[in-house]
């Protein structure tokens, strides 16, 4: 039997209670393109994204993840997650091609936490409009077209008052994701873990966070940049928009360097992203952080990163 597996993230569907604000904010100073707009739902993408979008707002009463969601290897392989979820006791629902645009069936479930998340295959790869296209057959749109203009969407970073390191687990034993690098308390239990079933150290994060109450907050979602020129960039066109932000600095775990901003229709946070590392090796054993290490692997330069202490929103 082959067990079914993800391919890579795909999309973060967010709800804002200023869709307004949050538009202008992702649209034209992070600087994403926008697909198509449905039944209230906008839905944009980098400019090298190639997938239907990798981002939707809908307007809500509050800031809200409504799902993450995970393209699989192969077409059969929703089917083989809803099994493989149910048999586990997960609940499973399933979501008929078209109820998202541009998305074929899918299934949405969530994690002990109660992060909601999705997991699909079929979707539409629409080229961009004649005006707005690139003139490279590999890639989707024109690059540094407006705003801060990243390339594509890269990891997802979730927080939680529960015990991350069973999220971890169950992240593992149910969806395949392997363990890159953790933070571990002396005799004690796993706080933090970066997790990925790609060549990237992390497509997804889980955090342990008791400032912020609830199982289930977005801690940030992250866009990717070329460089750290680009990231640089970013720092200046934030800052003629009159949005705080936090860094630039570099990341010990994981290498890379980052920016934080949030959104100020919602509050949700982004990170633009960029350096890092690849993990090729098979055998690859998850690095162990300590607290005594934290000032150098949260930040290895830079002004500090933004951690648990901080407000997150609800996913």
């Amino acid at each position: 039997m082959i067990l079914p597996e993800i391919a890579k993230l795909g999309h973060i569907a967010l709800v804002t209670p200023n869709l307004e604000k949050s538009l202008w904010f992702f649209r034209d100073v992070i600087g994403l393109e926008e697909t198509e707009e449905k039944d209230g739902t906008h839905y944009l993408r980098a400019w090298g994204d190639f997938e239907h979008h990798t981002l939707s707002l809908t307007a809500g009463d509050r800031a809200r993840v409504d799902h993450i969601a995970w393209r699989t290897k192969r077409p059969e392989d929703v089917e083989g997650f809803a099994s493989l979820l149910e048999k586990a006791g997960t609940e499973v629902e399933w979501i008929e091609a078209g109820h998202e645009a541009g998305q074929g069936r899918a299934i949405r479930f969530k994690l002990p936490s109660k992060h909601p998340f999705e997991i699909y295959y079929d979707v539409e790869k629409p080229t961009a409009p004649e005006e707005l296209k690139s003139k490279l057959k590999n890639q989707t749109y024109k690059s540094w077209r407006k705003g801060v203009s990243p390339r594509r969407i890269d990891h997802v970073n979730l927080a939680t008052n529960m015990d991350p390191g069973g999220i971890h687990t169950w992240l593992s034993d149910n969806l395949g994701f392997k363990l890159r690098e953790y933070i571990k308390l002396p005799d004690g239990p796993v706080v933090s873990g970066w997790m990925s079933v790609t060549p990237l150290v992390h497509d997804i994060a889980v955090m342990g966070d008791t400032a912020n109450a609830g199982p289930n907050r977005l801690h940030h979602l992250a866009y990717w940049l070329d460089n750290a020129q680009d990231l640089l960039r970013a720092a200046d066109i934030i800052s003629e928009e009159g949005i705080k932000f936090t860094g630039p600095g570099k990341h010990g775990i994981s290498q890379a360097m980052y920016i934080y901003v949030q959104d100020p229709g919602s509050g949700h946070r982004v990170e633009l992203f960029t350096n890092g590392y690849l993990i090729f090796e098979p055998d690859w054993q998850p690095i162990e952080w300590t607290p005594e290490d934290m000032e150098l692997g949260l930040t290895y330069w830079g002004e500090n990163a933004v951690i648990g202490n901080e407000e997150t929103t609800e996913a």
